[in-house]
């Protein structure tokens, strides 16, 4: 089955599911999931700022070189190759942070919870809502 796009719910979705996950009421607390899901979010944010900029995913030949099917740290390098449009300046600034996101990759979804280190969750949490806020700013 093909799924439509929708990068600012999925943002907000996968925040907000991360958030359940990393409080003390849950049960069980899972902050390694929530470290997972704060970066799919802050993803999701950015891509959504490069459609917002006028980017455009590229033809799917391409896709080995699309920021748009990167995920980071790629995500960030290939963005600053190609970056564009309206809010250009602004991707570029987050494309060049070198703290935003740091250490966080989608290999840790087979690492042990133990190797997820709070402090970086606590981080990729505060990155993510800085992404979504910025998403939501026009």
């Amino acid at each position: 089955m093909a799924y439509s796009l929708d990068l600012a719910s999925s943002c907000r979705r996968h925040l907000e599911a991360a958030n359940h996950l990393n409080t003390p009421e849950a049960k069980p607390k899972r902050p390694d999931v929530a470290g997972y899901l704060y970066g799919i979010a802050a993803e999701c944010a950015l891509k959504q700022l490069m459609l917002d900029s006028g980017m455009r995913p590229l033809p799917e030949e391409k896709r080995r070189d699309d920021p748009f099917f990167a995920h980071f740290p790629e995500l960030k390098t290939l963005l600053r190759d190609c970056v564009h449009g309206r809010r250009a300046g602004e991707l570029r600034r987050f494309a060049e942070d070198g703290q935003l996101m740091n250490e966080w990759d989608t290999r840790m979804r087979y690492a042990p919870g133990k190797e997820i280190l709070p402090r970086n969750v606590a981080r990729w949490k505060e990155h993510a809502e800085q992404l979504k806020q910025a998403m939501e700013t026009p």
